[in-house]
């Protein structure tokens, strides 16, 4: 494996994969808490309509994804903040009408035959610089909202109603954390695909979350436990030849059966 670093696309993976693990960390906990784990999957699902318009219209994947997802976000946010007992039945809609979108543009795109695969199941070999560049701004982003606002997001993550009693903007943090979901789940696509999105966002935050008693190691704990599944399922993938967004969601599910093994045992 250490010859395989003097190659950028490895190079570019190990970063990316680091970038995204720390992003997905502190992303999924916020999830987790707010009980939105379905709509990790249903926003990855959706994002796939931005993929087709970006290859129908030719412009970066990354951005019609974005573009996409972030709108979809703002309208789950607009119907369910006052019915978030009805969110599921939002995102499943959102989720059907995104992926025969993205299925339709597609097949409407002349002379394009694009890798299906890579989208449903990761492409981090094939991350560009331009696609790090953008990972990083993400996680920038989601450092300097969480560092500024950690306090009013943990109010409403936690009890939207006190938060909203202190005077907090319970509204307009729950659309933020909608769209930071959104954005992260686009990045994480590149990773591991949409199909097993919701397993990179949500298995190191379960394992960090017995773990901690704050949100913020949670937090911490998840962006590491993320990224030593990450950097290990590519090792994994790149010495066996297999596919490496697969490899880091089994690396991740074994990981979390070992903890809950160890877990159960210290209970006897």
């Amino acid at each position: 494996m250490i010859e395989a670093l003097s190659y950028e696309f490895i190079q570019n993976a190990l970063i990316a994969g680091l970038l995204v693990s720390m992003a997905s960390g502190i992303i999924g906990s916020l999830i987790v808490v707010n009980r939105m784990v379905f709509l990790a999957g249903g926003i990855a699902h959706t994002a796939y309509g931005g993929i087709g318009l970006a290859v129908f219209f030719g412009f970066p994947i990354f951005l019609g994804a974005s573009i996409f997802s972030v709108i979809a976000s703002l309208i789950i946010a607009f119907i369910t903040f006052n019915h978030r007992n009805r969110m599921d039945t939002f995102i499943g809609l959102m989720w059907a009408v995104g992926m025969a979108l993205g299925v339709l543009l597609i097949d409407l795109t002349p002379g394009y035959n694009i890798d299906l695969m890579s989208y449903l199941f990761g492409s981090i070999l094939a991350v560009s610089h331009d696609d790090l560049y953008y990972m990083g701004g993400l996680l920038f982003v989601i450092v300097f909202i969480m560092t500024f606002w950690y306090r009013d997001i943990l109010a409403v993550s936690y009890d939207s109603q006190y938060a909203s009693l202190r005077g907090i903007n319970v509204k307009f943090f729950y659309t933020l954390i909608l769209v930071l979901s959104a954005l992260t789940v686009v990045v994480a696509i590149k990773v591991v695909g949409l199909i097993l999105v919701i397993a990179l966002l949500t298995i190191p935050v379960y394992i960090a979350e017995k773990l901690s008693s704050t949100l913020s190691s949670m937090m911490i704990l998840s962006g590491i436990f993320s990224s030593i599944f990450t950097l290990f399922g590519l090792y994994i993938s790149y010495t066996y030849n297999i596919a490496s967004g697969a490899s880091i969601i089994l690396i991740s599910a074994l990981s979390l059966f070992i903890f809950l093994i160890i877990n159960k045992l210290r209970l006897l």
